[in-house]
Order: structure tokens, then sequence, then C-alpha cells
């Protein structure tokens, strides 16, 4: 069994595997460089912590083809730290919520994604899309001629070459024409080497430059749990997009521990703190990558590139990166969701809409997928309080009222189940409660019913509970220590 992990994981077509990873290393590069001017930090911080991130969690995450790196919403979390006391403290917050990350991937949190509903998801990946865009802008808008002629060059090789061969994937070969003609023809383009310092040298370790006292704790203690919780969140949801694109499960506590190593070395090599890249995750998978070598080589290959094949790299149009970004966000777009938004129910479709807006406007994915879980569970409790009904009936003969509960009692619908009992229709009779298809949730609905029967008894009307299922009469034995409610 361990065989066939190891075939699938690692040695499954290791060319293929390869060149969707270089494709992915190439989406990298603009982004992490851009994302470490957000977080305040020379461009080599960003770009030693994507190379360290991607090659350990390459063995230790839990969600084969996906990359990690330096990543734009833990840049936002990061740039206050770094602004107010420096770099090393963002290194020692980095490190410290590695820790936490392992904590929770050893407590079994990653269980938490159940509660992500699809709606959510789909939000998150269109607003991803469109952030990846809008960082495209800057570069599209403020271009001449010579660089809109170069992108356009960019989207028609990218598109057009799969339909002559798929052996090397498009973006490659769109970088290596531009790059050839760039070079060739001496044109006046922007260039890797304009967006910021590239590093010249190895990743050295290093213990974060800090006094190591409550004092240091105090300041990253905040910072390291944001830096904890939303690059938790975005691996997550990254793991799950690509759960769905190529059918196949993951293991999103091994992902949790797995960041966290990540994120720890990144920080003892002066790297950044980060998390899953959806986009360039969904480039990897575009181009067949399906196993941890495709994430292994991304990292190692933007090593090789930073360091060793620098010169060239440097000369890389930025217009051929952005046309790869722009192809990267038009494919993670889910543009079936737009047709169904009036299919779909109109709570799913608010849902989905809100975590777009909410994540666009704000620039933060936490964010967004916070309050899209939110109004889930809100419109859930509202949906299910609904389902509950009351139903009564006399018999004049029997001198009883007897009242048929149905669904589902809980702090939501507590205040329907009370309304449902009228005292003056029962006086003069005897009470019957059948709950036999009705569960109690919580202390709110063992309350509920206790407010029922003490209603009826206060007007000497006898009350008689009946069809407690087990779950139930626990809940209410364990609440109600006298045994009032006990059926009979």
């Amino acid at each position: 069994m361990q065989i066939s992990f190891i075939r699938r994981d690692w040695s499954a077509n290791p060319i293929r595997e390869m060149l969707a990873g270089a494709v992915a290393t190439f989406a990298l590069i603009p982004e992490v460089i851009a994302f470490s001017f957000v977080a305040g930090v020379d461009p080599q911080v960003g770009l030693f912590a994507s190379f360290i991130i991607g090659i350990v969690i390459a063995f230790t995450g839990g969600r084969p083809a996906m990359i990690s790196a330096a990543a734009g919403s833990v840049a936002l979390v990061a740039a206050p730290l770094v602004h107010a006391h420096g770099l090393p403290y963002l290194f020692a917050a980095g490190l410290l919520a590695g820790l936490l990350q392992i904590a929770f991937g050893l407590l079994r949190l990653g269980v938490l994604m159940r509660f992500v509903s699809k709606s959510v998801r789909t939000g998150f990946v269109n607003a991803l899309a469109i952030l990846i865009f809008a960082a495209q802008l800057p570069h599209i808008l403020h271009g001449d001629i010579l660089s809109y002629a170069m992108l356009a060059a960019g989207l028609v090789i990218i598109y057009l070459v799969p339909m002559v061969t798929k052996a090397v994937p498009s973006p490659l070969i769109c970088i290596l024409i531009l790059t050839a003609l760039s070079i060739s023809l001496q044109l006046p383009v922007m260039t890797i080497a304009d967006l910021g310092k590239l590093p010249d040298s190895l990743p050295i370790f290093s213990w974060p430059a800090v006094p190591l006292t409550l004092e240091t704790l105090r300041i990253i203690a905040g910072p390291a749990l944001a830096i904890a919780m939303v690059g938790l969140l975005e691996s997550m949801m990254t793991a799950s997009v690509v759960d769905d694109l190529t059918g196949t499960p993951s293991s999103k506590n091994r992902e949790c521990a797995g960041l966290g190593v990540a994120n720890t070395a990144a920080s003892l090599f002066g790297g950044i703190a980060g998390c899953g890249m959806i986009g360039q995750t969904v480039s990897n998978v575009k181009y067949g990558g399906r196993g941890r070598l495709s994430t292994l080589f991304a990292g190692a290959f933007l090593l090789v590139l930073m360091v060793l094949l620098k010169p060239w790299v440097s000369q890389v149009p930025v217009a051929a990166l952005v046309a790869i970004m722009v192809m990267v966000s038009i494919d993670t777009f889910d543009w079936s969701s737009v047709k169904t938004l009036v299919i779909h129910p109109k709570m799913s479709s608010v849902v989905m809409l809100a975590t777009v807006v909410v994540t666009v406007f704000s620039s933060n994915l936490a964010l967004g997928v916070t309050v899209g879980v939110l109004l889930s569970g809100v419109f859930f409790t509202f949906k299910v309080a609904r389902l509950l009904q009351v139903q009564s009936s006399r018999d004049e003969a029997l001198g009883r009222v007897t009242y048929k509960v149905s669904g589902q009692v809980f702090f939501a619908s507590a205040d329907v189940f009370v309304e449902s009992f009228d005292i003056e229709d029962a006086t003069g009779m005897s009470v019957l409660i059948d709950i036999s298809q009705a569960h109690f949730w919580d202390i709110t609905a063992v309350a509920a019913l206790e407010k029922v029967v003490d209603r009826y008894e206060a007007h000497d009307i006898k009350v008689t509970v009946i069809g407690v299922n087990e779950a139930s009469a626990t809940l209410i034995e364990s609440v109600n220590g006298s045994g009032s409610l006990k059926e009979i």
C-alpha cells in the first residue's frame, strides 16, 4: 500500500509533473515580489520563504499538487508588525504561527472545513480570481503600446499553442518566446529585474534576533495567531478546490501540521510565513500536476531561477508574467456559477455573492470566508427553525388536548415551540405532549419544554410528555437533575 502511495505521489509521469511545477513557479514570481512589498520586506524575503515552504510542504503537506508560498493574505496581516517592530519580530511571529499550526493539526481541527459550504467555496474561488486579475491592472493600465502588444502576444501563445501541442505547457513557451524577442530586439519593456532586488545567495539558518522575554511574546502573540488562522483558512480552502478539480481526497489535518512545519522552517531561514496559493495551484493542476513532485519542483526551480539563472530570469518581460496571471484568473473563476445564480436557492446565491463582495472590497480572503460561513450558518438556522411543527387535537370524550411535535427544537426554534401551546384551549382538560418525532438539541430547547410544562401546571392542568428519544432524554436529564421532565 505504501509503495502505491509513493508511486502515485512521486513517480507518476515525472516529466509532466516537473513542467507543471515550472509553470507554477513563473506564476509565483510576480505575486511573491508584490506581496513582499505589501508586507514591507525585501523581495528576497518572500522568495526565500516560497522556496523553503515549497520544499518542506512537498513532504509534510496533506494535499498533493498544491502550491504553497508567501501569500498576500499573510502579508496583509504581517505588514503592521514589520512597520511597528521590524523584520526580526516578523520571523519570530512566523515561527510561533508555525508552531500553532502544528498544534492545530495534531488537535485535528481540519475537520472544521466541513462547516464551509459549497457556496462559500465558490465565492472564495471567484473572489480570488478577481483579485488576481486586479493585481495585474497596474501593469495593464500603465503600460504603453509595446507592453500591450507583448501582453496580447503572450495570451495568443498561451491559448493557441495547446491546439498544436500539449507536450510543453504553453505558459513556458510564452515566457521563452517573449524573452527571446525582448533580448534579441532590445525592446524597452519592464522586466523582472525592475520589480525589485532578487536573491544572490542561498538562504541561511538564523534564529530570530529578538529577546526571549514575555514582552516579545506579547508583541508577537496576536500577529502570530492571525497569521496561523489566515494561513490555515486559505490553505484549507485551496486544498478543497484541488479536491474538487482532481476528484481525489486530501488530509486536512496533515495539511494543517505540514503548513506549520513549512512556516517554522521558512521563519528560521529568513522568510515570511505563507500558505496555499490557489492561482498557482490551479495553474499547476491544469497543466498536469497531480503529485508531490510538482510541488517539490516548483520550490526547487524557484531557487534555481532566482540564484543560478538570475541573469536570464531578470530579463523576462513582466508582460509575459501578466499574461500568465490573466490566464490563471480566467481559469480560476467558476463561470458556471454566474449561470446558476438564478437557479440555485436564493440563500445559497446570497452567500456566494457576499463572500465575493466582502473578499474583493476588503482584499482579505479570511474575512470574506468568515462572512460567508456565518451567513451560511444563519440561513441554515432559519431554514431548520421553520421546519418545526406543533399540531394539536382535542378529544372531548377523554378530556384531553394532544400536541404532536415534529422537527428540531433548538435555540432558534424554541420561541416558536413555546408559542404553539395555548393555555386557554386546555382549560378543564389534561394535556398530552408527544415529542416522538422531535429532537431537543440544546439547553434552550430543554428550557422551552420546562416552560410549557410549568405554565400548564401553574393553571392546575395535568401534563404528560411522551416519546422522548434517547438523545433528547440524555440532554434533559443532564440539564434537569430533578427529573421533573421524565417521560410518563
